[in-house]
């Protein structure tokens, strides 16, 4: 039985490996519009499909991001100023695409755009910093996937939509876990919606990296800040050394735990996007792949255990 059952595992992923590397035809003459151009994955991702001969659409949040982006980029990549928490420039956007896309439709929209701030222990926030991430995160991004899927289904095209790990194992308190929860919502009801349409949806699961939303020393001064607003009656229940030790755990994860190499992440948005067979999920970075997915699946006990064995405790604590 377990011969029949190995036999069964190696066809299956014999059966995969062959799919996925068969590419879409005539990716040259493809738009895929990206959010969240000005840095990270999403200006990786931009110059790498620009150097493979796609014809990118760049959405950056500043005009500095665009110029640097252009400035690195052939001909062919074209930028445009949006904020993806404004419906009206989302609108304008969307305009704009469909002025360089035409008849074609636009064959990839991908959704990168994302902040993380504020974060800390959900006790220590408000209502708005919530608001805040999701507005970006999850807001924004269905916003931007409505005005422009019928590019997208024009074309029979691709939406990729980057969530996290963090949108699969919840440990980080602040509105980044919830709007990454809701990305995995959205993009499996609009994956089995548009399965007639022949639009594909893939969901990228990134693990921790070095970005601009991973910058040790701008995280420690925002968490300082938000500690330093929190209310008295909070801080007395936690007490000064759970910060002390709180901070010290969340600078030491930020030194350590990034990985640099963003093609770990870049290269799974490309394969969604030019491969004949896309996979509905991609984990993006060793730890993603190795740890934290599987652990998702254990008992919540164990996982619970595994994540916050190291927790400081607070002066209150039973």
């Amino acid at each position: 039985m377990w011969f029949y059952l190995v036999i069964s595992v190696a066809l299956f992923f014999l059966i995969r490996w062959f799919l996925e590397r068969q590419t879409v035809e005539n990716l040259k003459e493809k738009y895929v519009f990206i959010t969240g151009c000005d840095s990270g994955f999403g200006n990786q991702l931009a110059r790498q499909l620009d150097m493979q001969g796609l014809r990118i659409l760049a959405g950056c949040l500043t005009q500095k991001g665009a110029e640097e982006l252009e400035r690195v980029t052939s001909d062919r990549l074209k930028t445009i100023i949006m904020d993806v928490t404004s419906t009206e420039s989302v609108a304008m956007a969307t305009e704009w695409v469909k002025e360089h896309v035409g008849n074609k439709g636009l064959w990839g929209l991908v959704n990168n755009a994302g902040v993380v701030h504020p974060a800390a222990p959900n006790e220590w926030l408000t209502k708005n910093d919530f608001v805040k991430v999701l507005d970006v995160n999850l807001v924004g991004l269905i916003d931007v996937t409505l005005h422009m899927l019928p590019l997208v289904k024009k074309a029979k095209g691709r939406v990729v939509n980057v969530a996290s790990i963090l949108g699969r194992l919840a440990f980080y308190g602040g509105g980044y876990c919830p709007s990454k929860y809701g990305v995995e919502a959205f993009s499996d009801c609009l994956r089995r919606e548009l399965r007639p349409s022949g639009v594909k949806i893939a969901i990228i699961e990134p693990g921790y990296f070095r970005t601009g939303m991973t910058d040790v020393q701008g995280n420690l001064n925002k968490l300082e800040q938000i500690w330093t607003n929190v209310a008295q009656e909070t801080k007395d229940s936690y007490g000064q050394t759970y910060f002390d030790n709180y901070y010290k755990m969340f600078k030491e994860a930020l030194v350590t735990q990034c990985s640099t190499d963003l093609y770990l992440v870049t290269d799974c948005m490309e394969h969604a996007l030019t491969s004949k067979h896309p996979r509905t999920r991609y984990s993006g970075g060793w730890d993603a792949q190795f740890f934290f997915i599987p652990l998702s699946y254990l008992p919540t006990v164990l996982s619970d255990l595994v994540l916050t064995w190291s927790w400081p405790k607070s002066v209150r604590a039973v």
